[in-house]
């Protein structure tokens, strides 16, 4: 985590010179460093080019609020050498809020929810189409990574097959601004009100509404309890009319979700070295099963049955030992 080359006088030309501490790193190849400018604080985003780009994050950003939602605010960008300073959200984490007083379960996550009512009440942002072709693209990943890694030969001609036949139902009509990463670990908890900041939005795109909530409501990151889960669903159906076609939805997009997650957590250990990726991928498969459990999933229920065996479902590094 040493500071990219170029930061220091990339933040002192925007009036912002000071210490530059690490914050955090990713999945991807973006780096995060804290600016300490006096009694100010801000935000280095390293999105080094070739691998990163930060316009997308930018645009998003942009978009976010000028459409009042909490998205940091882009002090400056050196698009060239991918660094952007933003806005600081500091340290407090919808995550660690409930790790530390359950208390705020119920609380935080109908706040995340209503973020969700109110982005569904606005067309998509200039983004990219969720489209058919990205829902198979992101499904594959699990024939292509983690299959292999715990030694199945998979009919991949059938896994397309079976998800063609349920995609209907995961196109939107009416396209919305899907962030794509919306969960415990990317929202903040901001001012005294501890009301809701985003982060990690630069993936997002013009797809169905269900995405970002079941992205909420099945973590692959921490275990949400499938009674919230089922408070939330019904919070978000009675604020929003939706009827029992954004249920199939929902359980299609968080299938579709599962799996892809189940794959990248697997190219994450294999590709990139970080073998602290699969360990999550018990509490995935246990949703991706959930999900598969909807009548709506049927095709996709069957074949897994017949390409992945129960016991062959779980921690790819374990099984592949």
């Amino acid at each position: 985590m040493t500071p990219p080359a170029g930061a220091a006088a990339f933040i002192a030309d925007l009036g912002w010179a000071g210490d530059i501490v690490p914050l955090a790193g990713d999945a991807s190849f973006r780096r995060y460093f804290r600016i300490l400018a006096g009694d100010r604080r801000a935000v280095l985003m390293d999105a080094p080019p070739p691998h990163e780009d930060p316009r997308p994050f930018i645009g998003v950003a942009t978009w976010l609020t000028t459409h009042g939602f909490p998205a940091p605010v882009i002090i400056g960008a050196d698009l060239d050498r991918g660094l952007v300073l933003l806005e600081d959200f500091g340290d407090a984490r919808m995550r660690e809020a409930i790790d530390e007083d359950p208390g705020q379960t119920v609380a935080l996550y109908e706040r995340a929810v209503d973020l969700l009512i109110e982005l569904r009440r606005h067309p998509a942002g200039p983004l990219e189409p969720y489209d058919r072709a990205m829902l198979h693209r992101e499904a594959a990943l699990l024939v292509e990574w983690y299959c292999p890694a715990v030694g199945i030969d998979a009919d991949v001609a059938g896994y397309r097959a079976a998800w063609d036949a349920v995609f209907d139902h995961a196109l939107a009509a009416e396209p919305v601004t899907v962030l794509r990463d919306y969960h415990a670990e990317n929202l903040m908890l901001l001012g005294e009100d501890r009301t809701l900041g985003l982060l990690d939005f630069q993936d997002a795109l013009a797809g169905h509404p269900a995405y970002d909530l079941v992205s909420l409501l099945q973590d692959a990151r921490r275990d949400v309890e499938p009674a919230i889960e089922a408070a939330m669903l019904a919070r978000y159906r009675a604020a929003t009319g939706v009827g029992d076609e954004f249920h199939d939805a929902y359980h299609v997009l968080g299938a579709q979700r599962n799996a892809k997650i189940v794959g990248i957590f697997t190219r994450l250990w294999q590709r990139d070295g970080k073998p602290r990726y699969p360990a999550l991928c018990p509490r995935v498969w246990a949703y991706l099963e959930q999900d598969l459990a909807a009548p709506v999933l049927a095709p996709v229920a069957a074949w897994f049955d017949a390409n992945i065996p129960r016991d062959r479902r779980g921690d790819p590094l374990a099984l592949s030992a």
